[in-house]
């Protein structure tokens, strides 16, 4: 039986040999890795082309339709216009946010200036992201003074509800044939 590296049953170190960590790794009699081989130009383009569309602004146009359905569908039932609202903002506080990142990476100035650089376009991403869950947090802690009668549970639902919309887009776009 092979052993493996660690501490014996007495505490001490045992010493691994070459075939033992070869075996633990999966390359035994000597297998390499296989070499990776980067796609020609021609093949990376053909790839893309049979990988679907993903639109930041279907994400968003979803979301909002998503909190306005969840606002009108949370009145229909209980007929009480504090929690359709309550509802109505915690969507708000996702989709809101959303919009404003998805401007800020694709239509924005800064945006279209760094667009050829990685690192750059990295940082831009991260720049957005932190004024995403900048505006949400202050949207929620300006919360009990923009709505009036503000229901914390039907805040959260909306909430929910809206950020699940990535989920489902997520499973809706691999479901989906190329």
């Amino acid at each position: 039986m092979p052993t493996m590296p660690g501490p014996d049953q007495d505490g001490s170190l045992r010493p691994v040999d070459k075939a033992d960590a070869q075996a633990a790794h999966g390359w035994e009699g000597g297998e390499q890795e296989p070499e990776f081989k980067p796609l020609t130009r021609e093949q990376a383009q053909q790839w893309r082309a049979g990988q679907p569309e993903l639109s930041v602004w279907r994400l968003v146009g979803v979301q909002v339709l998503v909190g306005v359905s969840s606002g009108l569908l949370f009145w229909l039932f209980s007929r009480q216009m504090p929690l359709a609202l309550s509802v109505l903002y915690g969507a708000a506080s996702v989709f809101i946010p959303t919009a404003l990142m998805a401007y800020g990476l694709t239509s924005s100035a800064l945006t279209r200036l760094m667009s050829g650089y990685a690192r750059a376009s990295f940082a831009s991403f991260m720049l957005w992201e932190g004024v995403k869950v900048l505006l949400v947090v202050a949207m929620l802690w300006l919360a009990p003074r923009l709505v009036p009668g503000l229901h914390w549970l039907g805040l959260l639902a909306g909430l929910v509800l809206t950020l699940k919309v990535y989920w489902f887009g997520l499973w809706f776009q691999v479901r989906r044939p190329h």
